[in-house]
């Protein structure tokens, strides 16, 4: 388990991610570092999960090596 856009992006270059959690919620920031601003290349991901709540999105994806 990681936690955070640097190491999320670290992890997904080295192909050691199986799978990206991501909770999505209708607030905006306006700053911090983008998850997906710097990859390597084009990654796959197959949606696993979807659970939708007023407080947020919660989404769940397999990366495809």
């Amino acid at each position: 388990m990681v936690h955070g856009g640097y190491t999320a992006q670290r992890a997904l270059e080295a192909g050691v991610l199986d799978e990206l959690q991501i909770h999505q919620i209708p607030v905006l920031f306006g700053g911090g570092r983008r998850l997906f601003d710097v990859l390597p290349s084009r990654i796959e991901l197959g949606i696993v999960q979807v659970i939708d709540t007023p407080e947020a999105t919660h989404l769940r994806y397999r990366v495809r090596h």
